[in-house]
């Protein structure tokens, strides 16, 4: 019997022509993917640029509504505001937090009454407002974040910035059962409408650095490395990533995140099989600037490896991606 050759797979024949290539993609990135994190400040000031963040700006009240009006019509579905709070406010408890006037609540108001289809979350912890730069409540030693002492007052500042008007609060803070109190505080407070993205896989990065300078945290603490390995994840550890998540969901999360994206696409991908949760990632400060630090070197063309970056999170199983390209990429799309 003769030998027949066995055919030659040719999967080349899917990525011959631009057309072929577009009809088969399995991974697309829309507009209404992104958030758009957004720092605003007091005064009416100019814009401030972010040294470290090339085309990123701390907004007025005004401006920063100004923005959020061309992001809505740019297909961007929600933002993520974050208050840069004056040093006079801040104190080492971090009590501006629990101002009913303080310039997030204001912020909050002033884009809901401007453009109420978009989507508002709201930062909750408290290294915007102490002058330690830490994300909750120290305890009497001043060796470590107190976590129930600091649950106590996260759940005051959501049932705050749910009664503000905020669509969503994301604790980013990492304290144990912050999402429990969180949910029994809105809930009691008929604020059950109110949903939860937990900050549930957020680890302690050195991709930080570029938003503590952005929001005056690490200048406020005296220091460019706060130490935030008691509370925030190791980066070496998947299996406690993956339970850390899943108790936010157990607890009432309405959807969960993964803190930075692009070097943990192996966690969003593992708590993307784990759960039927919405899934966000959060492309980070570093993550941002160091793309367009070697864009500025000629190193790397940026809007390839911008879109390339995003759509590797999207494909990793990303739903929603908070990135500072968000508006630069639904310019675009």
């Amino acid at each position: 019997m003769q030998n027949v050759p066995l055919p030659v797979v040719r999967l080349r024949r899917l990525r011959r022509t631009a057309a072929i290539r577009e009809l088969v993609q399995e991974t697309r990135l829309v507009a209404a993917d992104l958030i758009a994190p957004l720092f605003v400040k007091e005064g009416e000031g100019a814009p401030e640029p972010i040294g470290s963040m090339p085309g990123v700006f701390r907004l007025n009240l005004t401006d920063l509504v100004a923005e959020c009006r061309e992001l809505h019509a740019l297909g961007v579905r929600g933002i993520a505001l974050f208050p840069v709070t004056p040093a006079a406010l801040k104190n080492h408890n971090g009590t501006e937090a629990l101002n009913p006037d303080c310039l997030v609540l204001r912020a909050v108001r002033a884009v809901k009454a401007t453009v109420p289809g978009l989507v508002i979350f709201t930062d909750i912890a408290l290294d915007p407002y102490t002058t330690h730069g830490h994300d909750g409540i120290l305890t009497p030693d001043g060796g470590d974040v107190d976590n129930d002492a600091t649950l106590h007052v996260l759940a005051q500042m959501s049932v705050l910035h749910a009664g503000a008007g905020a669509d969503f609060v994301a604790p980013s803070d990492m304290m144990d059962g912050r999402v429990a109190a969180i949910r029994a505080a809105l809930d009691a407070a008929e604020q059950c409408h109110t949903g939860i993205l937990a900050y549930s896989a957020k680890f302690a990065s050195a991709y930080y650095g570029p938003f503590r300078e952005a929001v005056g945290s690490a200048s406020a603490a005296g220091t460019k490395s706060l130490d935030k390995r008691t509370y925030q994840l190791n980066p070496a550890n998947r299996r406690e990533a993956i339970a850390d998540a899943l108790l936010d969901e157990a607890e009432g999360a309405d959807a969960l995140m993964v803190k930075p994206a692009g070097p943990y696409l192996d966690i969003i991908r593992e708590l993307r099989d784990s759960t039927s949760l919405p899934l966000a990632a959060y492309q980070v400060s570093g993550e941002y600037a160091q793309l367009h630090a070697a864009a500025e070197k000629g190193w790397l063309d940026l809007v390839k490896t911008r879109d390339e970056s995003l759509l590797a999170i999207k494909r990793a199983g990303a739903d929603l991606i908070l990135t500072y390209f968000a508006k630069d990429v639904a310019k675009a799309l």
